[in-house]
């Protein structure tokens, strides 16, 4: 059902992020409590709801439903290229550009 993917994808998204659901609730300007409900409880948030978890996580609701941008699995990568992907990506926008300066910084031969 469509519910059990929305619960994978937060959960999914909060380990790739390294997120505790704490901090996503925090992040997310939510109570606890309301998301402890939606995970362990299995109740289907609503789209505000979820706007609100994707601004938490610091992506788009369609970034959320995207599964070639955050797919479950990627098995071409190695665990770590996978983390410093899923790590580049919870990063900012404008840390995102200090850091592609960096790494074009550092393969200049």
């Amino acid at each position: 059902m469509i519910e059990d993917k929305v619960f994978e994808r937060i959960e999914y998204l909060c380990e790739k992020k390294h997120f505790t659901m704490y901090k996503l609730a925090k992040e997310s300007g939510m109570p606890y409590s309301s998301l402890n409900n939606i995970i362990h409880r299995r109740t289907c948030p609503t789209v505000g709801t979820l706007e609100k978890l994707c601004k938490g996580l610091n992506i788009s609701l369609s970034d959320f439903f995207d599964f070639e941008l955050y797919p479950l699995n990627n098995d071409n990568l190695t665990p770590d290229e996978d983390e410093l992907i899923n790590k580049y990506r919870a990063l900012p926008q404008n840390k995102q550009m200090l850091l592609n300066a960096y790494i074009d910084g550092l393969s200049q031969k």
